[in-house]
């Protein structure tokens, strides 16, 4: 187990340092100078226009922005906005918020998610399970401005249950309508995933031979059924926190969220290298730790895969 995870490790170094290269290419290659928009609509003075840029590390190659800045993040410094402001504050003020949004959302995905999926998978072919796949379909066929916005008139406008948009992001219980519709398409993934997997595995011989030792009914599907089942759910579980993490820039702009989805888009707008370059990194090390995660979850459900 622990040459799997020495590997996994060292598998990650590669991918986190040529992901944040592409992203730091990237919004090196956009259009326009972020430092000359500071002057509005007046036109800069060079010398000022120069000395601000050599302060800020601008005036030197991509390359040699790119590795000064990853110098620094090694060692906690993550630069500063065009502003001044240390790009840490900004990250450290915005992700708490979207953690929040992000964990809130995955919660309600996979308690969701697997309790519809294992019910519609144990009543196969009726009407809870045609429900089932009905409402999961409409869930991954309606993109989340809509749907957000088709929640904001039901539950805020006509209902009044809650507001259009987040107040006060700190509040917990102004994100459970946000974290909802985030996590909608992975619970409608989550739900058909579990209902496939328990509808296969349920003819497995090893279910009918628990069920033949006389094994009660709760013990052969939670203890047998329910644990192999969700290899398959737990993979896209792992990805999914990823996943939801880049996905609350849109719900963040919809409901006025204080999160990373907001300072990341406003980052993107003026050209922000290093903010954008921070945000990114802290995404990456997500995606990269849940994929870790999944590995090491799927090592212990099926201990094949460590020598695979």
């Amino acid at each position: 187990m622990g040459r799997f995870v020495a590997r996994r490790l060292l598998q990650m170094i590669p991918v986190f340092f040529g992901t944040t290269l592409l992203i730091f290419m990237m919004v090196h290659a956009l259009p326009g100078d972020p430092v000359a928009a500071l002057w509005g609509e007046k036109a800069p003075d060079p010398a000022q226009l120069a000395a601000r840029k050599h302060a800020l590390g601008l005036d030197k190659p991509m390359l040699q922005q790119y590795f000064d800045y990853m110098g620094g993040m090694l060692t906690g410094d993550f630069g500063k906005t065009l502003a001044g402001r240390p790009v840490l504050d900004v990250i450290t003020e915005a992700l708490p918020v979207t953690i929040r949004l992000a964990l809130f959302a995955f919660a309600i995905e996979i308690v969701l998610g697997v309790s519809v999926g294992l019910f519609a998978g144990l009543r196969r072919g009726k009407a809870f399970d045609k429900g089932a796949l009905v409402v999961t379909l409409l869930l991954i066929s309606i993109p989340v401005p809509v749907l957000g916005f088709i929640f904001q008139t039901v539950f805020a406008d006509d209902l009044k249950w809650v507001t259009p948009t987040v107040q006060d992001s700190n509040d917990i219980t102004q994100l459970v309508l946000p974290a909802f519709v985030l996590g909608s398409l992975s619970l409608a993934y989550v739900a058909r995933l579990t209902r496939t997997s328990i509808a296969e595995n349920i003819k497995a011989d090893y279910v009918r031979t628990a069920v033949a030792k006389g094994l009660p009914r709760r013990k052969v599907i939670t203890t047998h059924l329910l644990r192999n089942s969700l290899i398959p759910v737990v993979t896209f579980l792992g990805t999914d926190l990823g996943a939801l993490m880049g996905g609350a820039i849109v719900t963040e702009g919809i409901f006025n969220v204080k999160g990373v989805g907001n300072a990341l888009f406003k980052a993107i707008n003026l050209k922000e290298g290093s903010t954008v370059a921070g945000f990114v990194a802290f995404l990456v090390i997500v995606y990269l730790v849940a994929g870790l995660i999944v590995d090491l979850l799927y090592a212990v459900l099926d201990p094949r895969i460590r020598y695979a």
